[in-house]
């Protein structure tokens, strides 16, 4: 089937790098922190190969895309912007939207907010959460030593400059840590040690990165985290980082949208291992879900997979995503 091309379009504005494959039905692939387009690898020989047009841009901020140094460019309702200008600049009327982490969030968000574009959602590793009482820092986790990696995250300039201190060295630590084996690992060494793992906490005195090295997971191999860290050394971390950045001005912005729900059919997917699923208020939000996403259609869990679905599983991910497609009307 061939391998993915790149090209740059216009969006909502700025300059996205887009990776496609295939010919039929848009399938919009977003991805999430920190990966790029090329964490959809494994996805468009399927998609493709399954009568699909498969779509994935570096998201603004990423890679080859535009990075505005702007925190207040990174809101929700950009990126809602940028995927409908997507879908503008292909001439697509509508398309199957597939997100993953900050992708997910976005996906769901796309597809509550845009349903006449978007036909339908399959979200990976977030579950669909709606909009709290209260500003969202103000209830993340944080003590005396440590603080939730989102709230660590706030503060302009103090992630970057541990993250671009050794871009390769960051990624492989974020993709290991977060993975299936990293988890399993993780927890393991914690137990021997006799301590407790606070799930996404950040040490006040040591930053968020480990001090050792950490191998490459069974499924990520060298030449993928080549790429990866090519692609940060170049573009940095302050784009990502500014997502994080306007959460609390998200769930501002959000309000106007209060009590409306994802009316689209959905798939769900996330691996047991996957720290999301951890994270505080989750299994009420996995629980709830259906509440919030009526044509919720699965929530199909992957035994031992950690929070990198689509490149830990792909087989299973490609197959569930294609299964999805196929029962959708035409």
């Amino acid at each position: 089937m061939g391998e993915p091309t790149q090209r740059t379009i216009r969006a909502n504005g700025i300059s996205l790098n887009v990776a496609e494959q295939g010919k039929g039905p848009m399938v919009l692939l977003c991805h999430g922190f920190p990966e790029g387009w090329y964490s959809w690898r494994h996805q468009f020989e399927a998609l493709a190969a399954a009568g699909y047009h498969a779509v994935a841009p570096d998201m603004r901020g990423y890679g080859k895309s535009d990075r505005p140094e702007a925190i207040d460019q990174y809101t929700i309702l950009h990126m809602v912007g940028d995927l409908v200008g997507v879908l503008d600049a292909f001439e697509a009327k509508d398309a199957v939207i597939v997100g993953h982490d900050w992708g997910a969030t976005i996906a769901w968000h796309t597809a509550r907010l845009r349903p006449d574009r978007f036909r339908a959602a399959a979200i990976l590793s977030v579950p669909y959460r709606p909009r709290s009482e209260v500003r969202p820092t103000s209830v993340m986790p944080q003590t005396a030593d440590a603080q939730f990696y989102q709230l660590y995250f706030q503060e302009p300039g103090v992630a970057e400059e541990e993250f671009e201190r050794d871009p390769r060295a960051t990624l492989s630590a974020m993709l290991y840590g977060g993975s299936g084996e990293g988890a399993a690992a993780i927890r393991a060494n914690a137990e021997r040690a006799g301590r407790t793992v606070g799930v996404g906490m950040v040490s006040r005195k040591d930053g968020m990165l480990p001090k050792v090295q950490v191998p490459l997971p069974s499924w990520l191999s060298t030449a993928d985290l080549n790429y990866y860290s090519a692609e940060f050394a170049r573009s940095g971390f302050r784009g990502p980082l500014n997502y994080y950045r306007n959460i609390d001005r998200n769930w501002e912005l959000m309000g106007a949208f209060e009590g409306m729900k994802v009316m689209v059919p959905s798939l769900f997917m996330a691996g047991d291992h996957d720290m999301v699923i951890a994270f505080p208020g989750a299994a009420e939000h996995l629980a709830n879900m259906k509440q919030w996403v009526p044509q919720l259609r699965e929530i199909r869990m992957l035994p031992g997979c950690g929070h990198w679905t689509q490149q830990e599983r792909p087989a299973e991910v490609n197959a569930a995503i294609v299964e999805f497609l196929r029962s959708l009307p035409n």
